[in-house]
Formats: structure tokens, C-alpha cells, sequence
């Protein structure tokens, strides 16, 4: 077994995090279809017309926040994405799932999904 031991922490700051939560945002928009939470995972369903740019998140999202497992699974018609969160940090689990839960990056909702017409909110 392979263990993780990068630190627990987005290594992104200030205007670069902001650019990466409105490009999340923007993706969820297009064609995020739901996502389920599993204890330390957070399970994203996407629209195959947003392949290209689930891969290109999983790409990003690898290189700032290491410490986060990505496994991307297109078997079922659609892309899923699986984001783990190492036993080291399951009580802030919530804390780094949010960003990829992100509609708008507006003041008021950053952070937070406010396009419940898309179906993924609850």
C-alpha cells in the first residue's frame, strides 16, 4: 500500500485560487449532473461533453493539492470523478471538497453550489 504524504494544503494562493474556483465553477455549470459524498469521498458525475475538461481539473487539481486521490471512471456513460481525501485529514474532508461543489464565486456564495436548477444541490 502506497501512502501519501504530501502536506495537507492547496498550494495555489490568492488571484490563482480565485481563477481556479470560477474555472470549477464554470465546469460545474456545463456539465456537472450530481454528486454524492461517501464518507472521505466526494463522487462528481459529469456530462461526457465536459470530458476534455474533468481531465484537464483532474490534471490541475494533482499538481496543487497532492494530498487528494483523483480516479476518473467513463465506463457508465458518463464521467465520474472520485476525489479521496487521505485518513490524515477525513475531519476536514469537507473543507477540501467544496471548492469542486463551486457555481459561483460571487462574494455572497464562494465556496458554495448556487445553481440548485442544475440538479446537483440538495
Amino acid at each position: 500500500m502506497t501512502t501519501n504524504n504530501a502536506p495537507i494544503a492547496c498550494t495555489l494562493g490568492g488571484a490563482d485560487y480565485a481563477e481556479r474556483l470560477a474555472w470549477i465553477a464554470s465546469l460545474n455549470h456545463d456539465g456537472l449532473l450530481s454528486h454524492e459524498r461517501h464518507d472521505a469521498a466526494l463522487e462528481l458525475r459529469y456530462s461526457p461533453m465536459v470530458r476534455d475538461r474533468v481531465h484537464e481539473l483532474v490534471r490541475k487539481e494533482s499538481e496543487c493539492c497532492a494530498f487528494l486521490a483523483f480516479a476518473l471512471d467513463e465506463s457508465r456513460g458518463d464521467v465520474r470523478l472520485t476525489i479521496t481525501a487521505p485518513d490524515r485529514a477525513r475531519d476536514a474532508a469537507d473543507l477540501f471538497f467544496e471548492p469542486f461543489l463551486t457555481f459561483d464565486v460571487s462574494p455572497s456564495t464562494s465556496g458554495r453550489c448556487a445553481h440548485p436548477a442544475n440538479g446537483c444541490c440538495s
